[in-house]
């Protein structure tokens, strides 16, 4: 597993699981502006699409998201170090009160078409402003675990938050540190 700055400001990160190519936020976005993609996922995915929201036209569907990613993309790769970055994620757990030791987050435009946007990018908060993106996914359904790409999204952010426990990193201090080790 590796981590990769992404604004060069080391506030935010992305994982690179061994074996892959590009980190998870490069594949996000690489995915999100593939029509082919796009098309098979949608196809795949209609009774969620139309059944949640209401739209049953893949080709509009692959224009949302396009458009959403091509904003979501700016945001993510444009901010500056003076930027409140907490203010693009929140918990992952919308009812949480008390927040957890690298606690799970997302990040989403609001609404943006017709209806609220379905692109999702979750990360590790290790502290105020500092965040490490495990993945994203396209999501159709009120709960993540109702669906094989959206659970799988849940079980990368677990995966990452046990890693960073498991070499003692509890914060943005700790995590720093790591990376200085590498």
């Amino acid at each position: 597993m590796y981590f990769e700055d992404i604004t060069g400001g080391k506030h935010l990160w992305a994982v690179r699981f061994d074996g892959e190519a590009e980190n998870e936020l490069y594949r996000l976005f690489s995915q999100w502006s593939d029509v082919n993609w796009l098309r098979t996922f949608f196809t795949e995915n209609i009774n969620d699409l139309a059944g949640y929201f209401k739209i049953t036209d893949v080709k509009q569907a692959i224009k949302d998201t396009r458009d959403d990613s091509e904003v979501l993309e700016t945001i993510m790769f444009e901010l500056s170090p003076d930027v409140d970055i907490d203010k693009l994620f929140r918990p992952l757990d919308s009812n949480r009160t008390i927040a957890d030791i690298l606690e799970k987050a997302k990040a989403k435009l609001g609404r943006t078409h017709n209806h609220e946007s379905w692109l999702r990018i979750y990360a590790i908060k290790l502290s105020e402003g500092n965040y490490i993106i495990t993945g994203g996914a396209i999501k159709l359904t009120l709960k993540m675990k109702e669906r094989p790409h959206t659970a799988l999204e849940l079980k990368k952010l677990e995966k990452v938050r046990r890693f960073l426990i498991e070499e003692g990193i509890i914060d943005d201090l700790g995590f720093m540190e790591y990376i200085r080790e590498l």
